[in-house]
């Protein structure tokens, strides 16, 4: 008779195999630059600036008979493939929505703990590869909620990598797009209060200095990729997405590798930018344009 594993089993065997390292030889050498394009995809007409939704991996885990955690280590290594990817192609930023301030901390906790766990391990287990291929990590969203290691972790990552250049990588954890903007709002109230800005210079300008984006150089998405067939932006960069072309992708995120990520491209370069649709468009798609151009 087969034997059951329990709960406390799969866990401790999804940690193990999340802190192992990769044997993929793309792991421990730097990655090719510039590499020709796959077909289909002109250089002229690539993104600046890709964001993902990663979603689906509670939902792989269940397909496969096995506890949500086995969903988030098998996913672990997909961040950093599709960096890989953008490094090759030529792609500046790219941006992921890991943690949700909305619904993430009410998922049972030993998913959250183990989330925690999978964060902090996978930003020291790939720092290095990082660093040998010129990406700067970033982390957007409040980390003063996050344990201690994890703080510790984010903190060694993005001071060691802040002067790469080649790709910037962001990851929101504990991030919500409307609690990015209340506090941009809030900021902005202080300088008023303090008499540093009047209210009529608040501009579009002046929010984009105070939302978590002001990181980078392109914080506008070009295009944002959802995974697992959903159809929703979940509170995610709702005011940078402004003028995003969506891809809406339909295998889950343990599943989605450089095909899926090929196809979304292509179906970005297919498409023709309106940004609004206006003669005279706003200064966020303004600025959105200037960035894809």
């Amino acid at each position: 008779m087969e034997k059951v594993v329990g709960v406390e089993e799969q866990i401790a065997k999804a940690m193990e195999e999340l802190a192992v390292r990769s044997t993929d030889s793309r792991d421990t050498k730097v990655w090719d630059y510039l590499e020709e394009l796959p077909a289909g995809l002109s250089r002229e007409r690539l993104p600046k600036h890709v964001a993902v939704i990663i979603d689906g991996n509670r939902r792989w885990a269940k397909n496969q008979g096995l506890e949500p955690v086995f969903g988030y280590s098998k996913s672990s290594h997909g961040f950093a493939k599709l960096a890989e990817l953008c490094c090759r192609w030529g792609i500046k930023v790219l941006t992921a929505f890991a943690f949700s301030t909305a619904n993430c901390w009410f998922r049972p906790q030993i998913e959250v703990d183990f989330l925690m766990y999978a964060f902090e391990t996978v930003l020291l287990r790939d720092m290095d590869v990082c660093m040998r291929n010129d990406v700067r990590v970033s982390i957007i969203g409040d980390t003063t909620k996050l344990p201690t290691g994890l703080q510790a972790a984010i903190t060694k990552i993005t001071e060691a990598s802040k002067k790469n250049t080649r790709l910037h990588a962001i990851l929101s954890i504990n991030y919500g797009g409307r609690e990015d903007i209340l506090q941009a709002y809030q900021a902005i109230s202080r300088k008023v209060k303090d008499n540093l800005i009047n209210p009529e210079d608040i501009d579009g300008n002046i929010m984009n200095q105070e939302l978590r984006t002001k990181i980078t150089e392109f914080p506008y998405p070009d295009l944002l990729i959802i995974t697992s067939g959903e159809h929703r932006i979940s509170d995610f960069l709702m005011w940078q997405l402004a003028y995003s072309e969506l891809h809406f992708e339909n295998c889950m995120w343990p599943d989605f590798g450089e095909k899926e990520f090929v196809n979304a491209l292509r179906s970005l370069q297919q498409r023709r930018r309106r940004y609004g649709g206006q003669d005279e468009v706003d200064n966020l798609a303004v600025k959105v344009h200037n960035q894809s151009t």
